[in-house]
């Protein structure tokens, strides 16, 4: 059925728990799991005329970012391992997380998204939206949403 199995996570515990659960509905179906984590772009603050000066380099801040995403696919890599199941981990950089996840599915060949929903309501959710919402509305990936 599902092959390639999409699991983006951004390392809290909601994440944790879908990733055991991706996991677990992965060794049943005999799919691979790819480990997604989406890494922020550089912030630019500006105010006024000029932008305001941040003390860390879009190089230092890249190698931060790098070492949360390697942090946060390795947990997934761990439960993976232990499960027997194949993974594979990616992340890419951008400001607009439920992008990257449709661009990763996309990229690394994945068959369905399976992401946690984070469970915003009301207004908040009105006003923000979620990511796991933008994925539904956009991709054209089966998504699997656990809650």
């Amino acid at each position: 059925m599902f092959k390639n199995i999409l699991v983006p996570t951004d390392g809290s515990e909601l994440s944790r728990e879908t990733a055991r659960r991706a996991v677990s509905f992965a060794r049943e179906a005999g799919a691979r799991i790819t480990a997604f984590f989406a890494k922020p772009e550089y912030p630019v603050s500006y105010y006024g005329e000029g932008a305001l000066i941040d003390p860390t380099t879009p190089e230092k801040f890249a190698e931060l970012a790098e070492q949360q995403a390697q942090q946060t696919l390795d947990f997934v890599v761990q439960l993976c391992d232990a499960a027997g199941v194949p993974v594979a981990k990616l992340s890419l950089t951008s400001d607009i997380p439920y992008q990257a996840i449709i661009d990763a599915a996309t990229q690394s060949g994945c068959d369905l998204i399976f992401m946690a929903s984070h469970g915003r309501r009301g207004f908040t959710a009105l006003l923000l939206g979620s990511e796991t919402n933008k994925v539904l509305t956009h991709s054209k990936i089966p998504v699997l949403v656990y809650r």
